[in-house]
C-alpha cells in the first residue's frame, strides 16, 4: 500500500472516530465491551486478523515465527488509532514502512559443499577493467513508452506501441486464492551466474562470474525473494537445481524438465519466475546499475516478457505481458528507480507454461552480492503484496 493511500485511509478512520465520539460517550456506561461488539459487527468493516495477515515477529533467524493479535487487541488498537484498514484483509498494523526481513550477508554465508566451481576467496581476486557505477533513469525513444502509473516498456517487436499501451492496462489473467498450496515457482535457468563481492573500482578479469556456491549465485537471490513471499503468506517452491554447469548449452531445456513436473503436481502455481542476472559491459569495463532505496543500495532489475512471432509456440504471450506490466508498476511504485523498462521482445524462455511466467534480470555481473540480495527482497516484498491484493475477499 502506498504512503498516499495509507494517509487517505488514516484520515477517513480519524474522521469516523471523531464522528462516533458522541455515541461513544453516551454508551460509556455500558463499557468498552459494547463498543467492541459494535465495531466487529459493522458489516465486516473491521474484522479479525486472518493467518494470512500475520505480523512477523522480531526476526531471530527463524522466518516461521509470527505473532497474531487477538480481537481484543485489535479493538483497542482501533480505538487508539494505531491500525488502519487493509484492502480486504481485515485490520493490519500500521507502520511507516513494512520492514524487509533481515537476512545474513552473502559474504558471511558458507556452504558445506560449494561444488566444483567455488566462489573466489579474498586472496584469489585479481584486477581487470573498471567497474562503472551508474543509475539508469527513464528512457526516451520510439521503442519506449510509459505505463499508466509508473515504469516503462521497451517494445522491440512489430506490435505498435498504441496496441501495447491498451494491453498494458489489463489485469493479470489469473486469480489468487487464499490457500496453503504453493502459488509461486522460482527457478534459475542460469543458476551459476554470480556477482562482485563488494563495491570496488575494478572487476576480476580472471573470473567469469559463475559459481556453483549457492550462497553466491542466483539461488541466493531466489532465497531472498522466497523469504519475503513466505513472510506474506504466499506459498513458494524454489528449484535449486543447477542447469548451466558443467554445460551452458541446453540450459533452458534442462530447466524446463525441472519445472514441468512441479507445475503438473501443483496446479495452484500461478507465477513462474526465472531469476537471472544481466551482463552489462563495455570495452574493459563492467557496469554496476544501482539505486539507493531506504538508505541501502539495490541492483536495478529488468523484467523480460516474451512475444511470439508465430514460430515460438506461445499463443498466450500477451497474458504474461499483462502480468509483467502490473508487476512493473508495483515494483517501481514501491521502489522508485528500481526497475529498468520491461523488455518486450521475441523471446521464448519457457514462458508458455503459465500465464504468469516471466524472466527477471536482477542486476548485472558488476553488481555486488548484497545489492542483488536486497533487490531480491524488494521483488519478493512487492510481489507478495500484489498477490495478496489480488486475493478474493
Amino acid at each position: 500500500m502506498t504512503r498516499q493511500r495509507r494517509r487517505k485511509i488514516r484520515t477517513i478512520i480519524k474522521c469516523a472516530i471523531l464522528l462516533s465520539l458522541p455515541f461513544g460517550i453516551a454508551g460509556a456506561a455500558n463499557g468498552i465491551k459494547g463498543l467492541r461488539t459494535a465495531l466487529s459487527g459493522t458489516n465486516g468493516f473491521f474484522t479479525e486478523k486472518t493467518p494470512s495477515a500475520a505480523v512477523p515477529a522480531e526476526n531471530n533467524g527463524d522466518r516461521s515465527v509470527y505473532t497474531k493479535e487477538t480481537p481484543e487487541q485489535n479493538a483497542d488498537d482501533i480505538l487508539c488509532g494505531s491500525l488502519i484498514l487493509s484492502e480486504g484483509y481485515g485490520v493490519t498494523a500500521e507502520t511507516a514502512e513494512d520492514p524487509v526481513i533481515k537476512l545474513q550477508s552473502p559474504l558471511e554465508m558458507t556452504v558445506d559443499d560449494p561444488g566444483e566451481k567455488p566462489y573466489p576467496t579474498e586472496d584469489q581476486w585479481t584486477t581487470g577493467g573498471d567497474i562503472i557505477r551508474t543509475t539508469y533513469t527513464p528512457y526516451s525513444g520510439t521503442t519506449f513508452f510509459d505505463l499508466e502509473n509508473c515504469g516503462q516498456v521497451n517494445n522491440k517487436t512489430d506490435i505498435p506501441n498504441d496496441t501495447l499501451i491498451k494491453e498494458s492496462r489489463y489485469l493479470p489473467d489469473f486469480t489468487v486464492e487464499d490457500t496453503a498450496e504453493p502459488q509461486v515457482l522460482i527457478y534459475h535457468t542460469h543458476t551459476t551466474e554470480s556477482f562482485e563481492p563488494y563495491v570496488r573500482e575494478n572487476y576480476d578479469s580472471a573470473f567469469n562470474y559463475r559459481t556453483t556456491d549457492e550462497t553466491k549465485n542466483m539461488i541466493m537471490v531466489g532465497d531472498a525473494i522466497q523469504a519475503e513471499l513466505e513472510s506474506r503468506g504466499i506459498g513458494v517452491i524454489h528449484v535449486r537445481t543447477i542447469h548451466d554447469y558443467p554445460s551452458y548449452n541446453g540450459s533452458y531445456g534442462r530447466s524446463r524438465e525441472s519445472i514441468l513436473p512441479i507445475l503438473e503436481q501443483y496446479p495452484s502455481i500461478k507465477v513462474a519466475l526465472d531469476i537471472h542476472r544481466d551482463a552489462i559491459s563495455g570495452e574493459a569495463c563492467a557496469y554496476q546499475p544501482y539505486v539507493e532505496i531506504d538508505g541501502r543500495e539495490a541492483a536495478q532489475i529488468m523484467i523480460i516478457s516474451g512475444c511470439d512471432d508465430g514460430t515460438l509456440g506461445m499463443p498466450f504471450y500477451m497474458k504474461n505481458f499483462h502480468f509483467a506490466c502490473r508487476l512493473q508498476e508495483k515494483l517501481e511504485g514501491d521502489n522508485p528507480g528500481l526497475t529498468r523498462p520491461i523488455l518486450f521482445d521475441y523471446r521464448h524462455y519457457n514462458q508458455d507454461l503459465t500465464t504468469g511466467s516471466l524472466l527477471i534480470e536482477v542486476g548485472s555481473h558488476g553488481n555486488t552480492l548484497e545489492q542483488v540480495q536486497y533487490s531480491g527482497q524488494l521483488i519478493g516484498r512487492s510481489l507478495g503484496d500484489m498477490l495478496n491484493d489480488m486475493k478474493e475477499d
